[in-house]
């Protein structure tokens, strides 16, 4: 069997991550031997077949989109043609897909890079939320499942590897327009939000100097609305009925109508020269400017957990669940919320990459990067009702009645929510109990005893204020030799430096009315200036209410802020920086062999890599009910050695078997390891004699870890098809779990004191390493062209996955637990025409019901019950440089439909599917767009 043996060039391209063009290379040498006709398929097609060699020849398990040029990925966000891909789905926040899970495991246990530089990100910990990147910019992406030695970034899961254009592999000059208009079905929900916007990018691509310099540029612009209809649960708590049994009850809700508008700005820069055959030098710059708004306006309605009185003559039971469906509660207040968020991220990321051939077998790279995020968020909340406090004002009688669809709940009231007069701006329920706030106002005494009548009355908004930075720099050095024997092509060998850097800064404030005094202690009536007229809560039964601009109010001095952290220890343990310097040595073998006649590839290799972290924090507690801090500063060090090993048997020119065996990390929350505790040394020893007792972050936690093992079989049965069964296995040990911990507080004074005691010897309680367990499934996955079965049928094909995923982890303890982001099933189907410019495709992608994170009060991460999901797409286009007309060369034209079954989604609260903590409606979005390229 005549083997292919790759160039330094593709070596090189190879090891880089960049396995399209490696696989062209490849290709090029194939049809040069066989003497095929080529016939070029473009448009979806081609990024199929561009998607389908990218998985052929590489050398290990990996998956892969493509574009046929810049922005023209198949679907409007990257994270939505990922969640495509054979074991991999997302989950939606705010309606868009964008924290990708990979075969069971969620975002926080894979590894995201760009052009193979590992990334910052704009959440509190280390996934990558994927709709800060605009896929209009990206010419593909391909996921690693399993690692080699030669991969900058680490995960368990896998590695998502973003990829722009290289300009000398054009090959020809590129300038292209794309636009696209975009609207919701839902009309506008608020009257100052958006229920339509746009997308736009103008790129560049170009070759100069014979060839040996190339320059590739890309601006795009984004206001893209999103739309939502939210019933939202406190919870549900026991109740005792009249007949002596106890029931679950609704305990409160908090039901609104949200409209957001996600404006990016970005801008991408790629240099490349090619001065000689041996050198290669590559720039690559990415900006993106990012903001994202939200209006929300509802209404919190205290039920079980509030001040009313439950009719008993009211209360229906679901006997089979032990629910109440449907109860009144009457003498009960409410709070009307106008709220107001801003999240702003602005990212920057740089790369250098250079590469040179010293001679026929010898080439050495360098690599250089840097990135960049800033996220600020500005999350408002403006309370208002009847009256201040909890026995002011009119009080409503309120209903509610679940009707089991696991869509939530809808209530009766007697009360007018729109009416001006009635709904004025205050505190309606006693939420504000700071005695720094209470003590701002004069409302208590030096005791604490309520002295005004209007204790914990002085609350009558919210503003959350935290901020995130995250820096990362990277060096590279790397060397490869071409090798002339029997069993390896090439070796590489080389090390890497990282440092990152990771600060979040968590601040809150009381809202209370500026004029609010002891001689004005009521509400405020909404100045005719800031009013928007009503709102439609309908869908939950509770009709109109009031619409104000809050913004407005805040900006115009209507608010005074107090600091929340006075009194509350949250927004310290909130904040914190975490700091890693990660060095890294890997030596890798590339396998070119021959098994009784038979092409056998892949690769051997090791990598080894040590990390010293570090955590900048605060110790903590509360004295006199006021917090006092002291600074703390907790380092540790730890290595892993990670060998890895990649096989490909060609049994024949189109059926491969490959087997891949890896040790593998993903290392620890960011949130769940920072040196920020409440602290507390006490006078007596506790039972591991300790003095010290600390709960919070754990700075000496260590990652994960994975021994996994992959067995695939591929059969290439067409040029657009082909089938792929797939094997795989995790050993997990070193999982994290709550428990306790010894810690050192050398350094860090008591609190209460302001000394640093004698001993230094702490228990802590928090996240630790411990526990595992086992995860294993399966991955079907078909590519089938019509054309197979008749010529007929050509233009007409499907995409489909299946992926069956079962788990076996329990904590240190023995508690069985699952993990976030798992769907033990996950399928996705794409059914497509395209011929003769004629573009069609519909595609869906399915996942069971799974835990996965939200964000909860005070931008606190919550682990939470989904509901598994269906969603479908449709979409329709013509690409007219097949029509004949001259005068439309190069233009296109697409519609498309997401969200088209308008799936929700849905989160669970309980022990049953009455029990809904979220329900989340989005309705479709609509896309009109085009492209012209000349």
């Amino acid at each position: 069997m005549s083997m292919f043996k790759p160039s330094i060039l593709t070596l090189a391209l190879t090891a880089a991550g960049l396995s399209s063009f490696a696989t062209q290379a490849a290709q090029e040498d194939t049809i040069k031997k066989d003497d095929v006709e080529v016939i070029e398929v473009k448009g979806f097609r081609g990024s199929v077949v561009e998607s389908i060699n990218t998985k052929r020849f590489s050398t290990q398990v990996v998956e892969s989109i493509s574009a046929e040029d810049i922005g023209k990925l198949p679907d409007s966000s990257i994270a939505e043609s990922i969640a495509r891909l054979p074991g991999l789905t997302a989950q939606r926040l705010d309606g868009r897909a964008s924290r990708v899970s990979i075969r069971g495991f969620g975002e926080n246990e894979s590894g995201t890079t760009f052009n193979g530089r590992e990334q910052v990100s704009i959440g509190d910990n280390r996934g990558v939320e994927f709709d800060l990147y605009p896929s209009e910019i990206m010419s593909g992406v391909t996921v690693y499942k399993t690692p080699n030695a030669s991969i900058e970034a680490e995960g368990i899961a896998g590695v998502i590897n973003m990829q722009t254009v290289r300009p000398l592999s054009k090959g020809e000059r590129v300038f292209q327009v794309n636009g696209q208009y975009e609207q919701t079905s839902f009309d506008k929900l608020n009257p100052d939000g958006n229920d339509d916007g746009y997308r736009g990018t103008i790129s560049y691509i170009d070759q100069f100097a014979d060839d040996t310099i190339g320059v590739a540029f890309a601006l795009n612009t984004m206001s893209s609305p999103n739309q939502e209809k939210r019933w939202n649960s406190w919870g549900y708590p026991e109740f005792t009925a009249d007949d002596g049994n106890t029931y679950s009850i609704l305990g409160g809700a908090k039901p609104f109508v949200r409209s957001s508008t996600l404006e990016r700005d970005s801008a991408m820069l790629v240099l490349e020269a090619a001065p000689t055959d041996k050198l290669n030098m590559t720039f690559d710059a990415l900006y993106v400017d990012f903001t994202d708004e939200k209006i929300l306006r509802g209404i919190e309605i205290p039920f079980a957990w509030g001040q009313g009185s439950i009719d008993s003559n009211s209360v229906v039971v679901d006997e089979a669940s032990g629910f109440i469906t449907s109860a009144v509660t009457q003498g009960q207040r409410v709070v009307v919320r106008n709220d107001y968020e801003e999240r702003e991220a602005e990212l920057t990321a740089f790369g250098f990459n250079t590469k040179y051939d010293i001679d026929d077998s010898w080439s050495v790279e360098f690599d250089a990067s840097y990135s960049h995020v800033d996220r600020k968020v500005w999350s408002l909340e403006s309370y208002s009702g009847t009256g201040r406090g909890d026995s002011r004002g009119v009080a409503d009688n309120l209903g509610y009645t679940f009707n089991g669809s696991n869509t939530g709940a809808t209530f009766t009231h007697d009360l007018d929510y729109s009416d001006y007069s009635l709904i004025q701006l205050g505190g309606p329920l006693s939420w504000g109990s700071s005695k720094a706030l209470n003590n701002q106002y004069g409302l208590i005494d030096a005791d604490g005893n309520d002295i005004s009548g209007y204790k914990d009355q002085a609350q009558d908004g919210f503003i959350n204020a935290p901020t995130i930075e995250d820096e990362l720099s990277t060096l590279k050095l790397a060397a490869s030799k071409v090798l002339d024997n029997e069993y390896f092509s090439s070796i590489e060998f080389g090390m890497s430096y990282k440092e990152r850097e990771k600060t979040k800064d968590s601040q809150g404030f009381f809202m209370t009315l500026s004029g609010f005094s002891l001689d004005n202690p009521g509400m405020l009536a909404v100045p005719e200036q800031y009013r928007m007229g009503s709102v439609d809560l309908g869908f939950i039964g509770m009709g109109d209410m009031i619409a104000y601009d809050v913004n407005g109010l805040v900006n115009d001095g209507y608010y005074s802020l107090l600091d929340e952290s006075l009194t509350n220890t949250s927004h310290l343990t909130k904040s914190w920086t975490v700091k890693e310097e990660i060095t890294s040595v890997f030596a890798q073998a590339n396998i070119n062999a021959e098994v009784s006649g038979l092409a056998l590839t892949g690769n051997v290799g090791v990598r080894y890599v040590h990390t010293d972290q570090s955590s900048q924090g605060n110790a903590f507690n509360t004295v006199d009910d006021i917090v006092v801090a002291s600074p703390t500063n907790i380092s540790h060090d730890y290595s892993h050695v990670l060998p890895s090993l990649n096989l490909s048997l060609a049994i024949d020119e189109q059926q491969t078997v490959r087997f891949g065996a890896a040790k593998t990390i993903s290392r620890a929350r960011l949130d769940e390891m920072n040196a920020s505790i409440d602290a507390s040394y006490n006078t007596t020893q506790d039972e591991n004699g300790n003095y010290w007792s600390v709960s919070g972050g754990n700075p000496n936690l260590e990652p994960k870890e994975a021994t996994g093992y992959d067995l695939t079989y591929e059969n290439y049965f067409s040029d657009e098809g082909y089938f792929s069964a797939a094997f795989f296995y995790k050993d997990l040990t070193q999982w994290i779990f709550d428990g306790k911990y010894a810690i050192d507080m050398s350094g860090v004074a008591d609190p209460s004191t302001g000394e640093i005691p004698a001993t230094s010897e702490g228990t802590g309680s928090g996240k630790i390493n411990g526990g595992g367990g086992d995860l294993y499934g399966y991955e079907l996955s078909l590519a089938l062209p019509f054309k197979v079965f008749h010529p007929s049928l050509e233009g007409f094909g499907l995409i489909a996955s299946h992926t069956g995923i079962e788990s076996d982890i329990e904590d240190q303890n023995g508690n069985e637990y699952e993990l976030p982001g798992l769907s033990d099933k996950i399928q996705s189907l794409t059914v497509y025409y395209e011929m003769n410019g004629m573009q069609l495709r519909t595609s869906m992608r399915k996942r069971s019901a799974f835990k996965g994170d939200v964000y909860g009060l005070g931008f606190n991460t919550e682990q939470v019950d989904i509901l598994g999901e269906t969603i479908w797409d449709i979409q329709a286009g013509y690409d007219f440089s097949e029509a004949g007309v001259e005068s439309l060369e190069g233009l296109s034209i697409q519609f498309q439909v997401q969200n088209l079954t308008e799936e929700p989604f849905t989160s669970l609260s309980g022990d049953n599917a009455l029990q809904v903590r979220d329900y989340q409606d989005y309705g479709r979005t609509y896309l009109l767009g085009f492209s012209y390229q000349l």
